[in-house]
């Protein structure tokens, strides 16, 4: 039997058998929130990562992302999304209590920045992987401008227990391997990208902007004016996703295959390895200064923007897309998802659970290979969505046809409350079918999204962007400080941050190669 061949009922059928129902609640996630720090005014914090956090070289929990200013707080894979919930609550506590009287703004869009050049780019500390880091931001920089970079959001990281797999290998007579357990990863990725325009409608939290954000691309959009400082798209859901923010219309030539395992790690490796004229003007060396790691389509693979990615845990520098061909796809991280403002945490717990119900389904479905203009379809829809997702009749495309959003959706949700009534026995309770029906108001009103009560809440008291997101910043430091540690401890922490500034000091200290070299040699493995 063929490993494409089952349908999606056959497959959907087959879970209700004993080796799934065991092995689905087995399902582990992991989160990545992302979370700027503002002074008590709302605007951009310019100190530097405090000391008493560790280091974030090397800290597992708490480090930056593109900037000083940007933070990322991680944990690690669970079961249980209450306990993932209370280690980002800890984490947050900890945090607050050691930023003096900053905040961290609840929302993915940026407060106000005076000027792109005002974004302090992160900083590692003295050793080559860390001189490689702050580059590539330096990179960054001069490619895109710092303003994208220091849009927030959050990752959601997803796995399936060694059991499922083991199950789902027997259910299509393959032998349980590296590839087969990959391939059907990039079965779950394709679906995945061809309804993605339905996550940023259901999460999107990012209708409106400080004007500072745009400096001088007003004019990309038809804006309206709210207030004194923000503009705003009417039936916008996620101006992070657009081409605005976190997407990249620069990478859109790039053709990166999700056909498989070998055809995506050489898509992306032709991209790392193909020289741009339009990067070339920017020095990558020693002699003229290192304003990039190289003048290369990507200079590495995290330079590719892309709502999902699969991902292997890779080893001391070892570049992901080796990790993928060495060790195949182990999770799958979903990159799509604003940072919810109306959690103190950017993330609540069902949509933890519509997630699972939504990449099963995403596993289930038949998935053919995509050719490019499949490709172009499904990016033309998670445009359309992200501009003017709530837009009544709002038309995609689907297999080259014309499809209303709402009937779309709705053909999509029959099939997911079916995969979540199978999680749910799995479980033994029904948040999964909760869940769905949370959701699924949403396709019903588009008034009870996330992006419509965030406009709503904006117009009916006439305030911008930067004021609610400056009462939400402070309403949850307060709360924050109101909680107790519930996975953590206070003590923890401080370990951990200690433990992490010696591991930062003992790569420095055992460093013996001049960057140049460095570089040289990272690129050559």
């Amino acid at each position: 039997m063929a490993i494409h061949s089952l349908s999606f009922s056959k497959r959907l059928t087959a879970l209700s058998q004993p080796q799934f129902q065991t092995s689905l609640p087995n399902i582990k996630h992991g989160i990545e929130r992302e979370a700027l720090r503002v002074n008590p005014t709302g605007g951009l914090a310019t100190t530097m990562h405090p000391d008493a956090l560790g280091s974030k070289l090397t800290h597992d929990t708490i480090t930056t992302d593109f900037s000083e200013s940007l933070m990322e707080f991680i944990t690690p894979p669970e079961k249980d999304p209450k306990t993932t919930l209370a280690q980002l609550a800890d984490i947050h506590k900890f945090v607050y209590e050691n930023i003096g009287e900053e905040r961290l703004w609840p929302m993915s869009m940026p407060c106000f920045v005076n000027k792109d050049t005002s974004i302090p780019i992160a900083q590692y500390g003295s050793s080559n992987i860390a001189k490689m880091k702050e580059v590539y931001r330096k990179g960054l920089h001069n490619r895109y401008g710092s303003m994208m970079q220091v849009i927030a959001g959050v990752h959601f990281n997803f796995s399936f227990s060694d059991e499922f797999w083991q199950a789902w290998c027997d259910l299509h007579e393959v032998e349980n391997n590296v590839d087969n357990r990959s391939s059907f990863h990039f079965d779950l990725i394709r679906n995945f990208r061809s309804v993605a325009w339905l996550i940023p409608y259901l999460y999107g939290a990012s209708p409106a902007l400080c004007q500072s954000f745009l400096a001088g691309k007003e004019n990309k959009f038809p804006f309206e004016r709210l207030a004194k400082g923000t503009l705003y798209l009417p039936y916008a859901t996620s101006l992070r996703m657009s081409d605005l923010g976190y997407t990249n219309s620069e990478q859109s030539s790039l053709n990166i295959c999700y056909n498989s395992l070998s055809s995506y790690v050489s898509s992306v490796r032709d991209a790392i390895n193909t020289p741009s004229e339009q990067y070339a003007v920017f020095s990558s060396n020693e002699k003229d200064g290192w304003e990039q790691l190289n003048s290369n389509v990507l200079q590495i693979e995290n330079e590719l923007y892309s709502p999902i990615r699969p991902k292997q845990v890779a080893k001391s520098l070892e570049k992901p897309s080796d990790a993928l061909e060495n060790r195949g796809v182990s999770y799958i991280e979903v990159r799509a998802l604003d940072v919810n403002p109306f959690s103190p945490v950017g993330i609540i717990e069902n949509q933890f659970y519509f997630l699972d119900v939504f990449l099963l389904y995403c596993l289930l479905k038949e998935s053919p290979d995509l050719a490019h203009p499949a490709y172009e379809e499904s990016d033309h829809n998670l445009d359309a969505v992200v501009i003017e997702g709530r837009k009544p009749g709002l038309m995609l495309i689907k297999e080259d046809t014309p499809i209303s959003l709402l009937a779309w959706s709705t053909e999509l949700f029959v099939e997911l409350k079916e995969v979540a009534k199978t999680l749910d026995n799995a479980n033994r309770n029904s948040k999964y079918s909760t869940a769905v029906e949370i959701e699924l108001e949403k396709i019903k009103d588009p008034n009870n999204t996330p992006s419509a009560k965030w406009l709503k809440a904006l117009t009916e008291h006439g305030i911008d962007n930067s004021t609610l997101g400056l009462e939400l910043a402070d309403e949850y430091k307060k709360h924050a400080s109101g909680l107790n540690y519930l996975n953590m401890t206070e003590d923890m922490f401080r370990q951990q941050a200690k433990e992490s500034i010696e591991s930062r000091v003992k790569i420095e200290k055992t460093d013996p190669k001049a960057f140049a070299e460095f570089i040289q040699d990272y690129f050559a493995r």
